[in-house]
């Protein structure tokens, strides 16, 4: 029975995971070629595809797989609208740092996670703007990593 079970598992047609309403289009770094011991402006591109604004995004970002520190445990509550493209500013890292030399081959990696965000519902009471959290987007956890060469020199 159990052989039986799994030959049907095995044949069975796999199943996609749907894609998340909620995605990275982007990860932009400036300068695109840092030189060592540079200062990085780092911002995403979240588009949203789903039925209803989400904000309230959490991420987590790492440079050659350490984590930058300023970016953990913050909640970014710029909202994007249903159909639409938001940039979010991030924190700035330093494209070389104690613990983090520049590498070897030059290459710098950016890795942005988006651990979570919320549905959001925006009314009005009076003149005051309230926004009201519906529940958690699905699909999350997303990534979208990028590779920058390092520029010799600074």
């Amino acid at each position: 029975m159990k052989f039986v079970l799994l030959a049907l598992l095995l044949l069975a047609p796999a199943q996609e995971k749907p894609s998340p309403p909620v995605t990275i289009e982007a990860v932009k770094v400036e300068p695109a070629a840092p030189g060592p011991d540079t200062l990085c402006r780092l911002a995403v591109s979240i588009r949203n595809s789903g039925e209803r604004t989400a904000s309230a995004f959490e991420m987590a970002v790492k440079v050659n797989g350490q984590e930058i520190r300023s970016s953990k445990g913050r909640l970014y509550l710029q909202p994007v609208e249903l159909g639409k493209t938001g940039e979010i500013r991030l924190p700035n890292f330093w494209s070389t740092e104690a613990g983090r030399p520049a590498p070897r081959d030059g290459r710098l990696t950016v890795e942005v996670v988006l651990t979570g965000a919320s549905w959001m519902e925006r009314t009005t009471n009076g003149e005051a703007e309230v926004w009201t959290p519906l529940g958690p987007v699905p699909g999350l956890p997303v990534a979208k990593t990028i590779t920058l060469t390092l520029a010799k020199g600074r």
